[in-house]
């Protein structure tokens, strides 16, 4: 196969490292079109193209110009590369394997498309993976995935409580959990699984009060926290009703309360050991979860939660951990600002040690909960220029717009610029910006600049569940 590879003069040495690496496979010809690879035009590309016999094309993901002509009067096609010179080495020797996109750059082509493999290589998994039981339609334990439970914690108090146990089962939990807390009535239990009568997924009650299990055992599919104080009064009737068990220690042992569960009748039981948060024995906790053999409860949520580190990587790490142990269902909850987006970062964190098989690691499986940093950084040629001027420091004095200020601010998933009384509203900061100076809403370019800024750090705070401040620190 014979490529053509048009780059620029910037990173034609980048380029050509890459190439050599593959020139075992392909025929590249590695040709300088400009300073700049994106700059790269179509008749520049049309006549290179008419004077050689190539298979294919592929031009900057950076480009802007469309190649349609171009393929249409020279029969080759052209597809988008990597944005990045660096990426090459990624995607050169997959061309044998995958089809390019023609608009789509290949770096972020790719990523979609492991993305996609790896998501249903989980499906496939879990369709074939034998249990120990089935919830409401969801597998515990056995070969398949790792069940994710969030907690809505006080769920007698909550506005909009249907709206929060979809969004739960939105974000990728498996299971959704009311808890209830000491000044719950049955009546509270009642009437909060009521309101959920709409709901497909399995529902947990939480709570320790025999009472308020009993309330809940007309539609709840699991019962947490049984122990030789609520067994006695409730066992059976868990039992009667078809449901299934979280069972833990207290004055008796584990063990003790698991054979208390099973006399009751109870046919469905998960082992919960209780994981430790860091500082008060996590790693000797962990004891607890070896020679059980009940389907295991791993408590992640509560080390998060008293842990003040980024979710992301707490949730990964403590997924590892369960899935060494062998745990069938792992808790998670956002009960604090910190660890919202628990839910849908524990998703992902049990998928990937579901595609841990056959592997060593949880490494380049196609998802990952890599939100801040990168996993490898781009190293692009060094800025070339003649000479240089120091910055000069911002004006104290600030002059403003003749047209009048902007306050900036965010709803829910939108970022929103007030002027004069008139809001614009956009999912991402540049959509509101040009539409700020297309409606005649600036006109100086320091404005500009400055209003660039702050959406976009309005739009970066949407996307990092931070709190933002108009001039305040992000």
């Amino acid at each position: 196969m014979r490529i053509l590879l048009p780059t620029g003069s910037a990173t034609v040495g980048i380029v050509k490292a890459a190439v050599r690496r593959a020139c075992d496979r392909y025929e590249i010809d590695v040709v300088v079109t400009g300073d700049i690879a994106s700059f790269l035009a179509p008749g520049d590309l049309e006549r290179l193209l008419r004077g050689g016999d190539y298979d294919m094309a592929i031009v900057s993901g950076m480009c802007t110009a469309s190649f349609a002509d171009v393929e249409r009067e020279t029969g080759v096609p052209v597809y988008r590369g990597p944005r990045h010179a660096a990426d090459l080495p990624l995607v050169l020797p997959v061309l044998d394997q995958i089809r390019l996109s023609k608009t789509v750059p290949a770096d972020e082509f790719l990523a979609a498309t492991r993305r996609e493999e790896a998501c249903r290589q989980v499906a496939l998994r879990e369709e074939g993976a034998d249990s120990e039981f089935i919830i409401r339609g969801v597998k515990i334990g056995g070969e398949a995935r790792m069940k994710v439970l969030a907690e809505i914690m006080d769920a007698h108090r909550r506005d909009d409580l249907e709206g929060e146990v979809r969004r739960f089962f939105a974000d990728g939990a498996d299971i959704v959990d009311l808890g209830f807390g000491f000044d719950a009535t049955p009546e509270d239990v009642e009437r909060c699984f009521s309101a959920l009568e709409g709901i497909e997924g399995p529902l947990a009650v939480d709570t320790q009060d025999p009472l308020l299990i009993a309330a809940a055992l007309f539609r709840a599919d699991l019962v947490l926290s049984l122990h030789e104080g609520n067994i006695p009064d409730v066992g059976e009737a868990v039992a009667d009703a078809g449901a299934a068990a979280v069972v833990v220690p207290r004055e008796q042992t584990l063990s003790e309360n698991l054979a208390a569960a099973e006399e009751a009748g109870i046919c469905c039981l998960i082992a919960d050991p209780l994981l430790q948060p860091v500082g008060s024995g996590l790693t000797g906790s962990l004891q607890g979860f070896w020679g059980v053999s009940y389907p295991l409860f791993f408590g992640a949520g509560n080390v998060v939660e008293l842990l003040d580190a980024d979710s992301p990587g707490a949730n990964a790490l403590l997924a590892g951990m369960a899935h060494e142990v062998g745990a069938a269902v792992i808790f998670t909850s956002e009960h604090s600002d910190k660890t919202m987006g628990s839910v849908a970062e524990m998703r992902r964190a049990t998928e990937m040690m579901a595609l841990m098989t056959g592997r060593p690691y949880p490494k380049d499986l196609g998802i990952d909960l890599l939100v801040l940093k990168e996993k490898r950084r781009r190293h692009e040629p060094p800025l070339e220029y003649e000479s240089v001027m120091e910055a000069r420091s911002t004006p104290d004095e600030i002059t403003y717009d003749p047209l009048g200020c902007i306050r900036i601010g965010i709803e829910g998933d939108f970022v929103v610029a007030v002027h004069r009384g008139r809001a614009v509203r956009g999912r991402h900061w540049e959509d509101v910006f040009y539409t700020l100076l297309g409606n005649g809403s600036l006109s100086r370019l320091d404005h500009a600049a400055y209003l660039g800024k702050e959406l976009f750090k309005a739009e970066l705070a949407i996307r990092l569940k931070r709190s933002f401040e108009q001039d305040g620190p992000f």
